[in-house]
């Protein structure tokens, strides 16, 4: 696991995304809880985000209700971080979220409100915050979330972004996320 230093030394390379238009580098389900599918497609849906995901049926604990929350229907996180984290592409899926792109996923480029288009489908950055937590730390150690939840990395959005599908679609690995 590398360093909070070694992190912070090849910040560049993070600050380097694409600010207009990226890859899809992985696309990740997750059927039930701490469970993990890589696959090379997927539908996205109004009602149930990412087609087979539980992000429905896990629901939130921050809602009132408990229930699924739509303004983190989606989470992508930037490629080019995970990469820093994790040893090999196999070990971007244990992050959770279910995009990686390499695209400037930073505030200052994506403000809430902002839509992207991914492959087929179009999706809405939300204002939701996405924090690194305890999880993240077992999996890629205590500066893994010291770096992601530090005031550079909250800016940078470096632990990653939350969404909401705003047209359904098809999404493939390798497709385009195009800021619109």
């Amino acid at each position: 696991m590398p360093s909070l230093a070694e992190l912070d030394a090849r910040l560049d390379l993070v600050r380097q995304s694409p600010h207009d238009q990226g890859p899809v580098e992985l696309i990740v389900r997750r059927p039930q809880e701490r469970e993990r599918e890589t696959l090379t497609a997927c539908e996205l849906s109004l009602t149930e985000g990412l087609v087979g995901d539980n992000w429905r049926a896990r629901g939130n604990g921050h809602t009132p209700d408990g229930s699924a929350d739509i303004d983190a229907q989606l989470t992508l996180m930037n490629a080019r971080a995970i990469a820093l984290l994790a040893a090999d592409k196999a070990g971007w899926a244990k992050a959770g979220d279910q995009f990686f792109v390499d695209l400037d996923l930073s505030q200052e480029n994506l403000p809430a409100g902002t839509q992207l288009a991914i492959g087929q489908a179009i999706i809405e950055v939300t204002a939701d915050p996405h924090w690194g937590c305890k999880l993240f730390a077992i999996r890629y150690g205590p500066d893994a979330v010291k770096w992601v939840n530090s005031p550079v990395g909250k800016q940078l959005r470096l632990r990653g972004l939350n969404a909401k599908v705003v047209q359904p679609g098809t999404v493939r690995v390798g497709d385009a996320v195009q800021k619109l």
